[in-house]
């Protein structure tokens, strides 16, 4: 089946990836050749309730943009239109529902399609905008790497370099001043960044939110390393990592929000405490969303983008595009945000840590 395109806009939801960029670059040459007009809506959805934010993209818009990080139409993961948030006089917020009229002001615009670039909530929101009639393909966007379905996200091979190299820096700093090193990374319910990272950053101990860890064992762990005459440890620590029993740490922002992290502070409490050695942490925090993307993910952006307008082409809407080496395949989007890809215990990468007699809090 084919679709009768004329004009499709594409959008970018959520937190901000290195690679955005290189999709939209993607979507706006593969949309052009086909003949088609191609519009950015910016900000996520919020560029459609204001004058101005609905703008043309042609080749020269994206020109030169393939290896910049960011986004050149903006994001934000606070303008769900299921939910929208509305200010009132007082200063007390509601939320609204203002997804229909997403559905008109597209069609007000005339787009007949829409590439959604977002990860499980932005792609969540693009399946509800699809069961209202609007026509859409989404493209899968994570650092955290957690979208079930597709092997990998564009954007999260470029955060575990990132990650990485900040690892290999502190342990020069860590072995010069006989410490211990806690960095906390980025991963709520998943540890795909701290585990790859911490395993190619060769840490000691590496705590992810698949295997609540034991306090003790990890004390256990740093304890020997010094008993051995390395007299420094890496602890690396996804921000949902949480202890046996226990639960996930937030804290208070000065807005009265509360926000997942804090776990590498508490933890180098804790160690400094039981073992006498003196600890820092680190958060790493959007340091592994900025900067450009590396040559994988940068193709793998490419192919995602090129491969959403073949999907508009063919009329395969209400799906997703996903990585099945080495294709590029389509998922429907009920299926790919149905659940969370989390790091299996039993596979390769766990069993290699283990291996190599890093300590994973059990």
């Amino acid at each position: 089946m084919s679709a009768d395109i004329r004009r499709i806009a594409v959008n970018t939801g959520g937190g901000d990836a290195p690679g955005l960029n290189a999709v939209i670059r993607a979507v706006v040459h593969a949309g052009i050749r086909r003949g088609w007009e191609v519009y950015g809506i910016e900000d996520g959805y919020d560029g459609l309730f204001r004058e101005g934010g609905v703008v043309r993209l042609d080749r020269k818009a994206v020109r030169g943009i393939t290896h910049l990080g960011g986004t050149i139409l903006g994001t934000t993961n606070r303008g769900n239109p299921l939910k929208y948030p509305v200010k009132a006089d007082d200063g007390s917020i509601t939320y609204v529902d203002r997804s229909q009229e997403v559905v008109d002001r597209m069609s007000d615009h005339g787009i007949d399609a829409l590439v959604a670039i977002g990860g499980d909530g932005a792609l969540a929101v693009a399946h509800q905008l699809s069961l209202k009639g609007l026509r859409v393909v989404g493209v899968p966007k994570t650092i955290d790497n957690d979208l079930a379905v597709t092997t990998l996200t564009f954007g999260f091979i470029t955060a575990v370099e990132t990650a990485t190299d900040a690892i290999d820096k502190l342990h020069s700093t860590a072995e010069a001043h006989e410490r211990v090193m806690v960095v906390e990374l980025m991963g709520r319910h998943a540890g795909w960044i701290a585990l790859y990272a911490g395993l190619a950053g060769s840490a000691d101990v590496i705590l992810i939110p698949e295997i609540p860890y034991d306090i003790e064992f990890v004390c256990d762990k740093i304890r020997g390393r010094w008993e051995e005459g390395r007299e420094f440890a890496i602890v690396v620590v996804a921000e949902g990592a949480f202890p046996r029993g226990g639960e996930p740490l937030f804290k208070q922002t000065g807005k009265g929000q509360q926000r997942l992290g804090g776990v590498a502070h508490l933890l180098a409490e804790q160690i400094e405490e039981q073992t006498g050695h003196e600890t820092r942490d680190l958060v790493l925090g959007h340091l592994q969303r900025g900067g450009a993307p590396n040559a994988y993910d940068r193709l793998l952006a490419l192919r995602f983008g090129a491969a959403a307008v073949r999907l508009a082409a063919e009329g395969s809407f209400g799906c997703m595009v996903a990585l099945d080496p080495p294709e590029v395949l389509a998922v429907p989007l009920d299926v790919a945000i149905a659940t969370t890809k989390t790091v299996p215990l039993d596979g390769d990468v766990v069993a290699t840590a283990r291996a190599l007699g890093i300590c994973l809090g059990d």
